[in-house]
């Protein structure tokens, strides 16, 4: 095994213990892990990524739904329109973007930079939700559910998710919480199961297309990342959540922006 491989499957167990414990962020590591150590293309990698998040999450849906953190009623309220957009993002709207989108004397903006940068952006702003304070409102176990907005809401998720190939659990959770009216640890269970469906959905766009996938890698990957969820389930028993979150958060911020400038000004 490539040293590169071998320290991208190392930093695979963070990437689910991210996903343990805060039911979003696997995605947001896993992208960058394959870009820049792993040496897949980024295109390739956003696919990846889906299969591997798609995984992880199962699993740890699983051990939520066994604490009975999980509620099954906005797993389909959610996951339906999700599923739509991802799908359809993945089979149709990302393998028809153009390799080169522009291009002048000096500057060629590719099909690849641009998704990075675009998947820099999605991380900067989950950042900032991760960083600001999440206060579960007062009446989370009530109130009137707005379904109407709640599936617009899913299909913006899962277009975002399957554009850049994340799981969605950082744009998921805060929905959950504010729209869904859900306590937020019934929500990062919710969130994991939603995220599971619709990354293996998302996936199954890429397979049958012109990407040859390297299903030693991403097996590979997925059980180093689902050993995390394990380590990841069981600390968040053990520290508060959000004190994890917000240092997470910094973490995606510092990362976003490196993305961007990497891709902008050294690529």
């Amino acid at each position: 095994m490539e040293i590169s491989h071998l320290i991208g499957n190392v930093l695979a167990v963070f990437v689910g213990i991210t996903l343990g414990m805060l039911g979003s962020g696997g995605s947001i590591l896993s992208v960058p892990i394959l870009v820049y150590v792993m040496g897949v293309e980024p295109v390739l990698a956003t696919a990846y990524s889906l299969f591997i998040v798609g995984m992880s999450a199962m699993i740890g849906g699983i051990q939520k739904a066994n604490q009975q953190l999980v509620d099954f009623k906005k797993v389909v309220l959610f996951g339906v329109p999700t599923l739509i957009a991802v799908f359809i993002t993945r089979k149709f709207i990302v393998p028809n973007i153009p390799d080169i989108l522009f291009s002048t004397a000096t500057f060629t903006l590719q099909k690849s930079v641009f998704i990075m940068i675009v998947f820099a952006i999605v991380m900067i702003v989950a950042s900032i939700k991760m960083i600001k304070p999440m206060k579960e409102l007062a009446s989370s176990n009530g109130g009137k559910l707005n379904y109407f907005a709640i599936f617009f809401q899913g299909l913006l998720i899962g277009f975002i998710a399957g554009f850049v190939g994340a799981g969605g659990g950082f744009l998921l959770i805060p929905a959950l919480v504010f729209m869904a009216k859900t306590p937020m640890k019934m929500a990062v269970g919710t969130s994991l199961f939603i995220v599971s469906t619709q990354s293996l959905i998302g996936f199954l766009g890429d397979v049958g297309g012109n990407q040859i996938i390297d299903w030693q890698l991403i097996i590979t990957f997925t059980v180093c990342a689902s050993v995390g969820i394990f380590i990841g389930n069981f600390i968040s028993k053990k520290i508060a959540s959000n004190k994890l979150k917000v240092g997470f958060g910094w973490f995606v911020l510092a990362m976003g922006i490196y993305i961007i400038i990497k891709e902008l000004i050294f690529h």
